[in-house]
């Protein structure tokens, strides 16, 4: 009975503030720390290339002052079409930044899903912030995975 006693405390603190104590795998929540936000915005194709916009949102705690992806780009048949990488250049603290690419040769209809395969390069307070928050979206038909 004594050991009741600290959870129904800490669920009852959690529900007051209205913060969650643990996502379903046991880690802090999303919410709770903040999150870093990639969407695929539009995919297009111009001039032989296509050519991809994301919408990238920070909102943890701490800018990024650099972050490069190596991303997987792959074909409608599922191989890998090619993989390279991406410089999202800096990521501020609540401010939204647009970032486009052009994959030359490459025509949109082709790909069929992107996959963020890992942070190349990660400089911000926390070294894996631009990873082990990232929360992925698309609005094009190209799928995004991370």
């Amino acid at each position: 009975m004594t050991d009741l006693f600290p959870k129904v405390a800490a669920l009852l603190c959690a529900l007051t503030l209205g913060q969650p104590l643990l996502a379903a795998d046991g880690t802090t929540p999303k919410s709770a720390t903040g999150h870093l936000s990639i969407e695929l915005s539009a995919a297009e194709d111009i001039g032989g290339a296509c050519r991809i916009s994301f919408l990238a949102q920070n909102k943890l705690q701490h800018d990024i002052q650099h972050a490069v992806y190596e991303m997987v780009l792959f074909n409608t048949q599922g191989s890998v079409a090619q993989m390279t990488l991406l410089d999202f250049q800096d990521l501020p603290t609540d401010r939204p930044r647009v970032r486009q690419f052009a994959f030359e040769g490459q025509p949109c209809n082709d790909i069929s899903r992107i996959l963020i395969n890992g942070a190349s390069t990660c400089e911000a307070a926390d070294q894996n912030a631009c990873i082990k928050t990232l929360d992925l979206t698309s609005r094009a038909k190209t799928e995004l995975l991370g």
